[in-house]
């Protein structure tokens, strides 16, 4: 969190959680750009070559983490109470079974001691330092972890300052591109803007972090929330929820369980979704899934509803080929077969977002 928010003089290492999965039942620009995907095969070749030589090699985050920080809604408002509450709705929703299986308590209540039970998973902040660079202070995080007798998640925080995603790797398991977020369309937005530039370095055991998820906060609508959702998800960033789920609407719940949405998020072959083409407010974003499969997602962050055309040339998919469609938020597969291209009308701050299969 950033300095401003985050006054605790002991908050340089602030912060630990515990999981659950023990306790859980069985950017506009008037021009086009135009950025082409890295094929599949090599790049998880690449990556799965880059994971077996890895010093930290945890054997974790092989998906990116889900769970929820307390951070977001509650800020430094916590007490044990809430936390035990918190606990108890992330299993009574169904939450955990869907894979929201950390409880991340971030700041200003803090243990010094943990036993066995409490570190599960270390997100480290980068307030109060010594002064010295993050690139020295947190590999001696990655070394005592090493030496903890157990795997522990480690999740680097340092803002994005010193572009982590280009040695993060080698460090932790997710690093966060940006500075904090805040609960509205212009911050989600320029952080999502700023963790794609990353893309090519995230790979399973490490994910680029434009931090947690503000959906059902109230600081934006339904359908913005939908595209922030949708974002981070295509983004393989990690999907921490950051509202009361003690309190969730029935709106909010849809959103955040939306099973094949978590499944895009979720994906084996773990590439991160780029944008490959913006043409002023509209935007598409695709990446290559398992089994042959593109997601694709069409975001208007403009005015009016407006059609979004998506291009084979542009998202890796050959250019004859029929192709089925998967709507995601919709839940069916739409009738239509497409070839060369898909369009979507597309409302206004609103999205689209599929699972496009090569059938012929």
């Amino acid at each position: 969190m950033t300095m401003e928010k985050r006054g605790v003089s002991v908050c340089m290492l602030m912060l630990m959680l515990f999981s659950l999965s023990s306790m859980a039942p069985s950017v506009s620009a008037a021009s086009t750009t135009t950025r082409k995907l890295v094929p599949q095969n090599t790049k998880y070749e690449y990556y799965s070559e880059r994971l077996g030589r890895n010093l930290l090699a945890n054997g974790l985050g092989s998906t990116p983490p889900m769970g929820w920080n307390s951070w977001n809604h509650f800020g430094c408002k916590i007490d044990e109470k809430m936390i035990k509450e918190t606990a108890d709705a992330v299993i009574s929703t169904g939450l955990a079974k869907l894979g929201y299986t950390y409880v991340n308590i971030d700041d200003c209540w803090a243990e010094i001691v943990r036993d066995v039970k409490g570190i599960d998973y270390l997100k480290y902040d980068n307030c109060n330092t010594d002064g010295s660079k993050p690139t020295i202070r947190y590999p001696v995080m990655t070394r005592a972890l090493m030496k903890a007798g157990r795997s522990i998640f480690f999740s680097l925080c340092e803002w994005g300052d010193m572009h982590p995603a280009l040695w993060g790797f080698k460090v932790g398991n997710s690093w966060r591109t940006t500075n904090d977020i805040t609960d509205t369309w212009e911050s989600m937005l320029s952080r999502a803007d700023m963790n794609e530039v990353y893309a090519e370095l995230a790979r399973p055991g490490g994910w680029n972090d434009p931090d947690m998820l503000e959906v059902g906060n109230g600081g934006m609508n339904k359908d913005e929330n939908i595209v922030h959702f949708s974002i981070w998800a295509i983004s393989k960033a990690p999907l921490l929820l950051g509202c009361d789920v003690r309190n969730m609407t029935k709106e909010t719940m849809e959103i955040v369980a939306n099973k094949e949405v978590i499944a895009v998020n979720q994906d084996p072959l773990g590439i991160q979704a780029k944008k490959v083409r913006s043409e002023g407010d509209l935007e598409v974003w695709a990446g290559p899934l398992s089994g042959y499969r593109v997601a694709l997602l069409l975001v208007n962050r403009g005015p009016r509803r407006l059609p979004i055309t998506a291009l084979w040339d542009d998202i890796g998919i050959p250019p004859n080929s029929v192709v089925e469609a998967r709507d995601l938020w919709e839940h069916k597969t739409l009738k239509t077969r497409f070839v060369g291209n898909l369009t979507g009308t597309t409302g206004s701050h609103a999205c689209k977002m599929y699972v496009l299969k090569p059938i012929a």
